[in-house]
Order: C-alpha cells, then sequence, then structure tokens
C-alpha cells in the first residue's frame, strides 16, 4: 500500500532507539539484573543474559558499564526484586499492542498503561487478546540489495525456519528463539551483517495506518514507551507517511 513502507518502519524504529539511548540503557540494565538473577552471571550458560549483553552492545552501552551491571546484578542487591508482567491492548484502528514490563510495584505499572491506553485511543484488553496474533520468534532483517541467495543459504543451513523477501527488497530471516544465536552467528560469519536482529514478537497481519490515524497510533506507542517500567512494545501497525 503507498505510504506503508515496512524499510522505512524498520528505520523509524532505529531512530526512535537511537533518541532514546538512555531510556534503552535503563532497561537493558534492568533486564540484565533479572537475567542475573534467573540464571546467574555465567554469560556461558545464560542465553537469556547473552541476549541482554547482544543488545548492551547494539545500544553501544561500554564494555566496562556491561561488565559492571553484571557483576552488580549477580551480588547482593537489597530492596530490589523485579516482576514481569504482559500486558494486552488495542490502539488506533484496532492495531493490536503487546506491552511487556519488569516493575517493583504492579500496581502502579497498570494504572500507567491503562491510563496511556485510554488517554491516547486505545483500549487495554485481557491476557490472551491479541497476543495469539503474533509469533515469539528470532528476526533478522537486512537492507535491500543483500543476497537473498546466499542469506536464505547461510539461514537455513544455520536452522532458520524462513527467508523473506519484501517488494522493496529487504530479507527477513526467521527462526525459533532458541536457534537465535547460532542462526546469527552463521550469517555474521558469512559477512551479512543485519540492519535489525532480535527475539521479538512478530505481528502475523499488519494494520496498515495513514495520516492522523498514524499520527495517533505513534503518540499512542511513543507515550507508552516512555513509561518507566516498560521494557519492550510490540504491535502491528504500519504507519504511512
Amino acid at each position: 500500500m503507498a505510504g506503508h513502507s515496512k524499510w522505512a518502519n524498520i528505520q523509524h524504529r532505529k531512530g526512535r532507539q537511537d533518541e532514546k539511548r538512555g531510556k534503552v540503557w535503563t532497561r537493558i540494565i534492568r533486564e540484565i539484573t533479572v537475567a542475573a538473577r534467573q540464571g546467574g552471571a555465567d554469560v556461558s550458560a545464560n542465553p537469556r543474559m547473552r541476549l541482554a549483553i547482544d543488545r548492551a552492545k547494539a545500544a553501544n552501552m561500554p564494555a566496562d558499564r556491561i561488565k559492571y551491571n553484571i557483576d552488580k546484578a549477580s551480588g547482593s542487591l537489597e530492596g530490589i526484586s523485579y516482576e514481569e508482567i504482559r500486558y494486552e491492548g488495542y490502539g488506533i484502528g484496532g492495531a493490536a499492542i503487546i506491552v511487556d514490563t519488569m516493575t517493583d510495584n504492579h500496581v502502579r505499572t497498570v494504572a500507567e498503561v491503562r491510563h496511556a491506553f485510554s488517554k491516547y485511543g486505545g483500549n487495554l484488553g485481557t491476557n490472551g487478546s491479541v497476543a495469539f496474533q503474533f509469533k515469539h520468534c528470532g528476526q533478522l532483517i537486512y537492507a535491500p540489495g543483500t543476497s537473498e541467495d546466499k542469506v536464505m543459504e547461510v539461514a537455513l543451513e544455520a536452522g532458520a525456519d524462513d527467508v523473506i523477501t519484501d517488494d522493496e527488497g529487504s530479507i527477513e530471516v526467521l527462526c525459533a528463539p532458541t536457534e537465535y544465536e547460532a542462526v546469527r552467528a552463521a550469517l555474521e560469519a558469512a559477512g551479512l551483517t543485519a540492519e535489525l536482529a532480535e527475539v521479538t514478537m512478530r505481528a502475523d497481519v499488519a494494520i496498515p495506518l495513514a495520516g492522523e490515524d498514524a499520527a495517533r497510533m505513534q503518540k499512542l506507542l511513543d507515550v507508552i514507551e516512555d513509561l518507566d517500567d516498560v521494557q519492550a512494545v510490540y504491535h502491528n501497525a504500519e504507519i504511512g507517511d
């Protein structure tokens, strides 16, 4: 659909992440804390910690700061206990939204998330109300012009489930979360660098939004993402100009 470029959406998302680097670092530190508590500080034996470190490196967090936070998290942190809670709801035009939070006060968090949805045109739903529209998977996206044959050969050999090329020429590699590290490592070893690489909740069907609806949806997402307890936001909206 005219005005709805998947590639433009990816680039916009990356730009938003760069703008909010301080917020991103805070979320990563929180993730490192929980990963260390659940699986220990041994990175080789803790897949969740490896993913957190990958995110930290992608966000240009200095190595010494990463190590400091791992050491701190694996030690005795008094008075800090994070709970992971997922919220589901609907945005503009019926677009589905998943909000993952990490909080030490769930009463505060649910109040803030509900307020954001209601004030900016969305509706907070119940557990399971939209999650069925998403798939938990590893996702790597390569820029238009990347060799489709090479990506497909390496990715499928490494254990990827699917390789999809869209009309703009960007290439998307999908895999099970448990295969993500192996698939990404194989692609990087072959000299293929992804524009976006993560374990995510991928929407099965996108809802295109344009004009005022697109602006309202972006505002709603921005407000939710800016909440202190929010770790990640997933949605199925394709936000056009």
